[in-house]
């Protein structure tokens, strides 16, 4: 069952530097509305450069972060949030994609030391992908937003660097 999230008590970052935002083009509407919510609250918590990059579909969002990752050569990304949705069809593609797309992730995070938060939401109908990225306080870029916020937050709690 999904909860709202509260993002009033989020911790403060010491000297925000960038987050980078990666978008799937596929349901622009929902995937947009996503990030909206995200960028209200990275705003509210003191973040001012917010880029956001529209990718080709899911599957090339793990090597957008790592593009971005690796030319980011003075460490000054904070984090990398990805938003998409992925339907379920009659083919394997939504499998596919969904696992290629979270173990990509989950490499570019390791290798560069640097949270990358995924709300690349597979959904078995669009009615589900409405619900999750909807225009009220159950849109998951509000969670993204809170997720990157603390990671952050804790990082900079135990002196961890990106590098």
């Amino acid at each position: 069952m999904q909860s709202a999230i509260d993002v009033s008590a989020l911790p403060k970052i010491q000297a925000p530097g960038r987050i980078a935002i990666l978008k799937s083009k596929w349901y622009p509407d929902l995937v947009q509305n996503m990030a909206n919510a995200c960028v209200e609250v990275l705003t509210e918590c003191g973040y001012s450069q917010i880029e956001q990059h529209t990718l080709p579909g899911s599957l090339e969002i793990p090597l957008a972060a790592r593009d971005l990752l690796a030319t980011d050569l003075d460490s000054t990304i904070d984090a990398v949030i990805c938003f998409g949705i992925i339907v379920k069809g009659e083919t394997l593609h939504f499998e596919m994609i969904s696992a290629e797309a979270m173990r990509g992730l989950g490499e570019v995070m390791h290798e560069f030391r640097r949270p990358v938060v995924v709300e690349i939401l597979p959904v078995f109908n669009m009615q589900q992908a409405q619900n999750r990225a909807g225009d009220n306080n159950m849109n998951k870029g509000y969670e993204a937003a809170a997720c990157a916020i603390e990671m952050v937050a804790w990082r900079q709690s135990i002196g961890a660097t990106a590098n």
